[in-house]
């Protein structure tokens, strides 16, 4: 029998991905989104876990607006560090795994190669900071933890929810008929939510512990993965190349941050397939929810 599993942020496009493949695993899955457990209180955290008498619990909550936090850095640190160290408590009660996940935002971006889990991290702004501190308070308090840093999720779960992600970003870009500006000189490794969820669920299958890059493989620019996007999608809107000097944010972004799986792959785990290969699949599955019947 797998063990009992709970799933924080199951409303989001990685959590609702985790739940659908703890079921298929035939793992006792209960999911929470914040409208019934809020991960800022310790106690609604302790009582949720201690209650379910979870045995591996996967943190899927995450406070993601990257420039707001420059405004409000509190309510960052709350949900993405304090939050965690909540669960980390919590988790430390009961015996349970706790699954954390973080960002590829903790580093600069200076590199020139697709960043490994042992090289330094540096963040560059208050989103940053607060996941760094929350990958800092699971391994303060727990011995065996598993953080997964991850980059760009999109998953189809990302139609559902308020933040979406960057591809439907780009569909409703190319809908409005105006031309679209996207950097070029940022790279990251975007990553498929349903790939993300089957091979962390991997990871705890084979009890691993510590901390896994599991990025969507070939460093991309952001301007051409909305290139991509749109090829796969059959759209041919007025895209152009903008590049940091053009396009501020409040928030500083590290200009290169792409993730190396070697280390999941070194642990026995499938390689990720090409990110075009996702996106086709993220089409594919969108284009089936948009013509299923009504339940």
């Amino acid at each position: 029998m797998s063990r009992r599993a709970v799933v924080f942020g199951a409303s989001g496009q990685l959590g609702v991905e985790l739940v659908r493949e703890l079921h298929a695993r035939r793992y006792p899955v209960m999911g929470w989104d914040r409208a019934h457990v809020d991960i800022t209180d310790d106690q609604a955290v302790e009582q949720a876990v201690t209650r379910y008498d979870a045995e591996v619990v996967f943190n899927a909550a995450a406070y993601n607006q990257v420039d707001v936090a420059e405004k409000e850095p509190q309510a960052a640190f709350l949900v993405n560090a304090l939050a965690v160290r909540n669960l980390a408590l919590a988790c430390r009660q009961v015996d349970a795994r706790l699954v954390h996940f973080s960002t590829d935002y903790v580093f600069d971006g200076t590199a020139r190669v697709p960043y490994v889990e042992e090289d330094p991290t540096h963040p560059l702004g208050a989103y940053a900071v607060s996941k760094l501190a929350g990958e800092l308070y699971a391994q303060a308090y727990l011995d065996r933890v598993l953080v997964v840093r991850t980059s760009g999720v999109f998953g189809p779960g990302g139609r559902n929810t308020a933040r979406g992600n960057f591809v439907e970003l780009m569909l409703r870009l190319a809908a409005s008929r105006n031309p679209i500006r996207v950097v070029e000189d940022h790279f990251a490794s975007p990553t498929f939510a349903p790939l993300l969820a089957a091979r962390t669920v991997d990871l705890v299958d084979r009890d691993l512990a510590g901390l896994f890059h599991i990025g969507g493989g070939t460093p991309i620019s952001w301007f051409e993965f909305a290139r991509m996007i749109f090829d796969v999608a059959g759209l041919q809107p007025a895209l152009l190349a903008t590049n940091e000097r053009e396009y501020r944010t409040p928030a500083r972004r590290p200009r290169y941050s792409p993730l190396a799986n070697a280390k999941m792959e070194r642990a026995g785990l499938e390689p990720l397939p090409p990110l075009r290969q996702a996106v086709e699949s993220y089409f594919a599955e969108r284009n089936r929810s948009l013509t299923a019947p009504p339940a």
